[in-house]
């Protein structure tokens, strides 16, 4: 599993690389997020799921399935939201009543069910996060990140974004946060949008592993991607068969440029 120190760290990116990786080595590959929050989202035959996990199935090579995002929240405003299950319209919800009535009974039966079924398909699920695992007044009720990981026995990475700055101490602060369970269960930790000279970061490096014992595994250069946007999916079916060739070379860049820069051997050797 994907995670991130923060949202727009660069989790959906990554795991549509690593779908792309892992497909072009002969594996049969599945994204998937059990919970995500947007109002732009793909529309396949009688299903609807986020725009991110549509085009991390097209990096995988793989049927869209509404699966791979079993819980769509779609804001409504005054803190409602639509609630689709498994690519279908469920109910509107308040946010109290989600978290404290839904979330940890229908909404993680649901994501486990999809998991399942995607587990049986395919031979290895890259999964994606959502904003941060270390949160703590949302820690009880997340079932995107630290929760799920654990209940399927994922290993997990987590990626900081290096732009924004703060990255080696949002890395530590956000293994300072978790409870020991969780701690177990990162494995490494991945820079993002980096531009210079790598060598410049060695000493942040060393600090993360004395502190946190886990490695920084790979800096990944900021790269100009044409991948579709947000709003572009919104009811627009055919826009992978219309710009298939050229989200296809935009998708194979992204691989390439991760691939040459993160530990694959490592990450290989997480896969169950």
């Amino acid at each position: 599993m994907i995670q991130g120190t923060s949202s727009g760290a660069g989790k959906t990116t990554l795991v549509a690389a690593l779908c792309r990786i892992f497909s072009d080595e002969g594996y049969s590959v599945a994204p998937f997020k059990s919970q995500n929050m947007s109002n732009y989202s793909y529309k396949g035959d009688g299903f609807e799921i986020s725009q991110a996990q549509a085009v991390q199935a097209v990096a995988a090579r793989a049927e869209i399935s509404p699966h791979m995002n079993p819980i769509l929240l779609k804001p409504l405003g005054g803190y409602r939201s639509s609630v689709l299950l498994q690519g279908r319209f469920h109910k509107n919800m308040d946010a109290e009543y989600y978290y404290k009535k839904f979330v940890l009974k229908g909404g993680l039966k649901t994501a486990m069910e999809s998991f399942s079924i995607l587990e049986k398909q395919y031979d290895i699920i890259v999964m994606e996060g959502a904003g941060s695992p270390s949160e703590v007044n949302l820690q009880k009720f997340d079932i995107a990140n630290m929760q799920f990981a654990e209940r399927t026995h994922s290993p997990v990475l987590i990626v900081a974004d290096i732009e924004r700055g703060g990255s080696f101490a949002s890395i530590v602060g956000t293994m300072a946060l978790l409870p020991e369970k969780h701690k177990r269960l990162v494995k490494g930790f991945i820079i993002n949008k980096f531009q210079g000279n790598t060598r410049l970061l060695q000493p942040g490096f060393k600090k993360i592993r004395q502190i946190t014992s886990r490695p920084v595994l790979g800096v990944i250069p900021k790269v100009a991607l044409n991948l579709p946007n947000e709003d572009s999916l919104d009811g627009k079916v055919d826009l992978f068969r219309k710009q298939n060739r050229k989200l296809q070379a935009e998708l194979d860049k992204l691989a390439k440029t991760v691939k040459a820069n993160l530990d694959m051997k490592y990450v290989r050797g997480l896969l169950k």
